[in-house]
């Protein structure tokens, strides 16, 4: 598949896109007074909230005009406490990274010292006042967080990932994204279920394997879930037809992803530290997108979101400000190539619960020549990438 990373000004380089140009967004924006990465323009060390929520707001504008109707926005945003100082980075000889701390410590006017700032639901808020349809809070939970010397509070192991959308009714694909059910859940479901409780258990209408009808289970079990009513089921007290119920539950596709995601971060010697796992974009990307999709991402940074969706069998397009980030991208992206398998054949695809990163692409859609391009324009990106 296709892919680019052009280097520039976020704002500059969406203004170049065509609208309705791509199908999904995956990003993680820099965060606010966390990281001072030494370039010009970057995002991130305003001096107050108020202008770094006005800067994001108008460039999620910009990715709201670019995204198609029924597109997705993923948005990961981590937090600070007021009154620390951003960490200072800089890329080696050798092409790593470091960091350390430095510059001035940020304090708002109206906080505390030490309050939390709450930045991920201020951005959230903000981006929901704009227009943005703000669907879901999904919490990132870290097995391994970053060890921190505090004493008077936990040691923070979470972040969160906003799913924003463009309409009320947009593309995603939920089977693509379930999860196995535990063997728990389907012993305890409708054979031990309480008889009474059965009787006024509601059918989902989108697992594959049951009716698609809203009602209750049938009006003919109401006798005997009146008899039963407070008392647990047993075999042969089954009301007939049941048994072919609990038998399509066991049959179905799997559970609804929830919306706690427990995902280690990942090493990446070169990445620079706000690199988020390729654990975390990969469900968004399966549930947001088809295969020879568009994804975005603005902030493109290491180009996580670019490799996974190339593995995946999609088209990326990326934004970077930083010319650095943009080299790194190349190398990272040029060195997973090789690892690329064939495609499988058309109308089977690997089972999803079971899709490794390192699959091949999904339905036959063949891995091009991709390019990576820094310093190239994105004008008529909607018409180079389109499916």
């Amino acid at each position: 598949m296709s892919f680019r990373i052009v280097q520039g000004d976020v704002l500059a380089r969406l203004g170049e896109m065509a609208d309705n140009s791509v199908q999904c967004v995956v990003t993680s924006p820099p965060y606010w007074g966390l990281r001072d990465y030494g370039v010009a323009g970057q995002i991130g060390l305003e001096p107050a909230p108020a202008a770094y929520l006005a800067k994001m707001v108008a460039v999620f504008r910009e990715v709201r005009r670019v995204l198609h109707k029924d597109g997705t926005c993923w948005v990961n945003m981590g937090d600070s406490y007021n009154g620390q100082s951003p960490r200072v980075a800089s890329i080696q000889e050798n092409g790593d990274l470091s960091y350390r701390a430095g510059g001035r410590a940020i304090n708002i006017r109206g906080l505390k010292p030490k309050d939390l700032i709450g930045m991920p639901w201020r951005l959230a808020f903000a981006l929901q006042e704009d227009g943005w349809w703000l669907r879901q809070d999904i919490i990132w939970s870290k097995p391994n967080p970053m060890p921190e010397s505090v004493t008077d509070r936990c040691t923070k192991a979470h972040e969160y990932l906003f799913l924003l959308t463009k309409s009320a009714t947009y593309y995603y694909d939920q089977d693509a994204i379930r999860t196995p059910f535990a063997e728990k859940t389907k012993a305890l479901s409708f054979e031990t279920m309480d008889f009474g409780r059965r009787y006024g258990y509601r059918e989902p209408t989108r697992v594959a394997g049951w009716a698609a009808g809203s009602g209750s289970h049938a009006a003919k079990d109401h006798a005997v879930a009146k008899s039963h009513k407070g008392s647990k089921f047993r075999e042969g007290k089954r009301a007939k037809g049941n048994e072919s119920t609990a038998q399509r539950f066991d049959n179905a596709k799997g559970a609804n992803k929830r919306s706690v995601w427990e995902i280690a971060t990942e090493p990446y010697t070169e990445a620079h530290f706000a690199s988020f796992p390729t654990k975390l974009v990969e469900p968004c990307i399966l549930a947001g997108t088809k295969p020879g999709d568009v994804v975005l991402d603005p902030f493109s940074g290491a180009g996580t979101t670019g490799l996974v969706a190339v593995r995946l069998g999609r088209r990326y397009a990326g934004i970077e400000l930083n010319p650095e980030y943009v080299a790194m991208s190349e190398r990272r992206l040029r060195a997973d190539r090789p690892l690329f398998a064939p495609p499988v054949e058309a109308g089977n695809p690997p089972p999803p619960a079971q899709m490794e990163l390192s699959c091949p692409p999904q339905d036959g859609v063949e891995m091009g020549g991709g390019e990576i391009v820094a310093g190239d324009g994105l004008t008529g990106l909607g018409t180079n990438f389109a499916p």
